[in-house]
């Protein structure tokens, strides 16, 4: 994991990403009945399942010393090399990390090698034309086809995949990248920009923002998307990806809801 980009510009992340409770329901319903969870690029410990045994991982001290006072134990390390035995957990969870990964099928080979009965991801499809900020930030489209695993080479390396979409709803608590597409003021905010890393992997920001600002104040944005304003979630790309093992470790082949 690129621990480097975190402990520059991570100060303040755990203010302005706030686990949503839609979001964790989600998750909680994927992790199914497990009762203990390895929790891969752990951040700030979002998500974290309160009610069953967790292990955080997480190779950032920054993000480390923001996690709250009695969050799970965590210890620091990668996704590429965890440090647990096989079979050690219930349930792998990685929760919109895989794309700080160095080497994601290796990441992904290792949860699968510590996990007994599923592993949990919620990643990001990208698909151009989906989200109105690469209007004005066109090298995000670049930037997440080269980061975003396909899903189906993911399956690839862990087996067949349960893909479900994750609607984002308009007051998203949680300041990831899609968040805010009903509030595009936030996107002016600095403080807001530095819990995304995108921004800080693109040229052009300055450029954007300051189209994004004229075309707020001249009410070009809302003549464009006003469709948007009247509209409670909208399907981003963002999926929750279960992998299940039979008793025997091999992959439970089910069906993929898109």
């Amino acid at each position: 994991m690129t621990s480097a980009l975190y402990d520059r510009i991570g100060e303040g992340y755990s203010r302005a990403r706030r686990p949503d409770p839609r979001i964790a329901a989600a998750i909680s319903t994927a992790l199914g009945d497990a009762k203990s969870v390895i929790n891969v690029g752990a951040g700030t410990g979002s998500y974290e399942p309160t009610d069953r045994d967790v292990l955080a991982v997480e190779p950032s001290d920054l993000m480390i010393g923001q996690r709250p006072a009695g969050a799970p134990p965590c210890i620091r390390g990668t996704a590429e090399a965890l440090p647990v035995e096989a079979q050690a957990f219930d349930a792998a969870m990685a929760i919109l990390t895989i794309h700080h990964w160095n080497d994601w099928r290796r990441g992904l080979a290792e949860l699968r090698r510590v996990a007994r009965h599923r592993v949990v991801i919620l990643t990001f499809d990208p698909s151009p034309g989906r989200f109105w900020l690469e209007e004005y930030f066109p090298e995000l489209v670049a930037l997440d086809k080269i980061i975003m695993p396909p899903l189906d080479e993911m399956s690839a390396v862990l087996g067949p995949l349960m893909i479900a979409p994750v609607p984002i709803l308009h007051d998203c608590t949680d300041g990831f990248l899609g968040a805010y597409w009903r509030r595009p003021e936030a996107y002016l905010d600095p403080v807001v920009r530095r819990s995304i890393s995108s921004f800080s992997r693109i040229e052009g920001v300055r450029e954007g923002l300051e189209k994004l600002e004229r075309d707020l104040q001249s009410g070009e944005w809302r003549a464009r998307h006003a469709r948007l304003l009247n509209l409670d979630a909208l399907d981003l790309g963002y999926r929750l990806v279960r992998c299940e093992f039979s008793q025997n470790g091999s992959p439970v082949t089910s069906r993929a809801a898109e």
